[in-house]
């Protein structure tokens, strides 16, 4: 399987570098460097590919949603074609399970069909026209229509926990394809050889149904020159990002600095509070204890929905429901991180976190004899005292969650109401809490872009309601989700057209409406020809 590996950039639809300057793939299992080298990006090929991206553009504006589908289509054929071969690098180069590997195989397959589907319907552009009125007075109105339009080349960073679903073929490349634009997607460097493998099916696919070859390109990249320089690169017109908050953000300020800012579309993590309510906890106090330890060591904590909050109200359950927690966490394997960055800095975390004062460690996980893993750890506190210490707030990427004991349902709202932006929040409780509470409810969608009851947010179903986005600092825009079907919107413009001939007009918004799909026509929603 390795020989196979060039370990180049994908550029204009050819595997092309020169130079000295690589890094390797790993086995993240054994920390061993594999064979199998990868060269970073210089400025040359980051200029080529943003070239080829630039003139490309001028196709993939103008392709239509079906020959857009097809090509989707294509991917996800071209990527099934090579599934046991990815899935086998995908579990060497980040320890994965390979259950877990081949699940978000599945899902990245079902989000770039779900997406297809979008396009062949067509809907999606909003299309609006409101037809010429020459007899309106005092003046005539003309003729106007507008639809959304594609933005231009978009640079997507890869994700690290995430090897395929927030990847080469992930999200937000194929969310961008989708909108017309093309994309140059910056591998991660923790999962190289995985990314290469997916960029060749992409390529493959854009031959295969007729996609200009510099749709797509695939730069790899251990130092952050790379990702800087694609970042203010002049050709480049949005930004799709996963990763950490530190990184999101010089991401985030570097393109608003630049001669033309560009929108950048940051997904940068979450603590995502849960909230237990007082009859809920009565009722269901080993069931919540076992389902929130279960979803905070998923994955050993690696996904941006990990809950690492966990707040209730004070009283005669405490115990047994701190007991039942620990209890429960106490069974819970550790394991080795995705990347040794990423290890380095949950320990530091969890150290850090031992230090301070009314901090106190509810219960480590299962002990190992592996130096290389590690465990989760569950810690306790007061609202009081967590209230000394606003830094407990932000993410610490990893198993690790704090149980918050409140004094009265009031400092719960006054809680929700401190909190700054999350990805989600989840409250337990029982119907009639749910309702008496309504105010909790209300303050938490202020805060949150999901909002779950009875519970837990791991697990971001791929479907056309999913929200995955928040208010700053779970990302740089509240407006936006990197899941579903609205990932489209992001990458995507309004243009109006007025007094436009019918010849020159997209087909969304020509008169006959020869695609059949839904428009606004002077205020009616309706699918017919004018």
């Amino acid at each position: 399987m390795m020989t196979n590996f060039e370990g180049k950039q994908l550029i204009d639809g050819q595997s092309i570098a020169t130079g000295t300057d690589y890094f390797h793939s790993v086995n993240r299992a054994l920390g061993e460097d594999l064979e199998l080298r990868f060269l970073n990006a210089s400025q040359e090929y980051i200029n080529m590919a943003a070239a080829a991206a630039r003139r490309d553009f001028t196709i993939t504006r103008a392709k239509t949603g079906i020959e857009k589908a097809s090509f989707l289509d294509a991917i996800a054929s071209e990527l099934e074609k090579v599934r046991p071969e990815l899935v086998e690098m995908a579990c060497l180069e980040t320890a994965l399970a390979t259950a877990r590997i081949e699940g978000e195989f599945a899902r990245t397959v079902n989000q770039i069909k779900l997406f297809s589907t979008l396009l062949r319907d067509g809907h999606w552009v909003d299309a609006k026209i409101d037809t010429e009125d020459l007899q309106r007075k005092p003046a005539p109105r003309p003729d106007i229509r507008s639809m959304l339009r594609p933005i231009g080349p978009v640079a997507v960073f890869g994700a690290s926990n995430f090897p395929l679903a927030f990847s080469a073929a992930g999200g937000d490349t194929v969310s961008a394809i989708a909108a017309g634009c093309p994309v140059i997607f910056k591998a991660h460097p923790g999962h190289p050889a995985t990314c290469e493998i997916v960029g060749r099916a992409i390529v493959a696919a854009a031959a295969a149904s007729g996609m200009p070859l510099g749709c797509f390109s695939l730069l790899q990249g251990n130092i952050p020159q790379v990702g800087a320089a694609l970042t203010v690169h002049p050709s480049i017109k949005a930004i799709g990002f996963t990763g950490s908050y530190r990184v999101g953000r010089l991401v985030h300020y570097a393109a608003a600095e630049r001669a033309e800012p560009i929108p950048v579309f940051a997904e940068m993590g979450s603590s995502n509070p849960v909230f237990v309510l007082p009859q809920a906890l009565k009722d269901r106090r080993n069931t919540i204890a076992a389902g929130y330890t279960a979803a905070l060591t998923l994955g050993l904590g690696q996904f941006c929905t990990n809950p690492g909050l966990l707040i209730h109200q004070s009283g005669e359950e405490d115990d047994a429901f701190h007991q039942s927690l620990a209890d429960n966490l106490k069974a819970a394997m550790g394991g080795v991180m995705l990347t040794p960055a990423i290890a380095q800095a949950y320990s530091s975390g969890v150290s850090d976190r031992s230090t301070l004062y009314g901090l106190q460690v509810l219960a480590n996980g299962s002990e190992t004899d592996n130096n290389g893993y590690h465990q989760p750890v569950l810690f306790k506190t007061s609202l009081a005292e967590f209230s000394h210490h606003p830094e407990l707030e932000e993410e610490l990427f990893g198993p690790s969650g704090i149980v918050i004991t409140a004094g009265s349902p009031a400092e719960l709202t006054a809680f929700a109401e401190s909190l700054s932006g999350h990805l989600t929040a989840t409250v337990h409780g029982t119907d009639e809490e749910l309702e008496a509470c309504k105010g909790l409810l209300d303050v938490l969608e202020t805060k949150v872009g999901r909002l779950i009851i009875n519970g837990y947010p791991t697990g971001v179903e791929v479907v056309a309601s999913m929200v995955h986005g928040g208010p700053y600092p779970a990302t740089t825009d509240a407006r936006t989700t990197s899941v579903g079907t609205a990932a489209i919107y992001r990458f995507t413009r309004p243009v109006c057209y007025q007094g436009m001939p019918q010849a020159l007009l997209p087909d969304e918004l020509k008169d006959a409406n020869p695609l059949g799909i839904w428009r606004y026509v002077n205020g009616n929603f309706n699918n017919t020809s004018i």
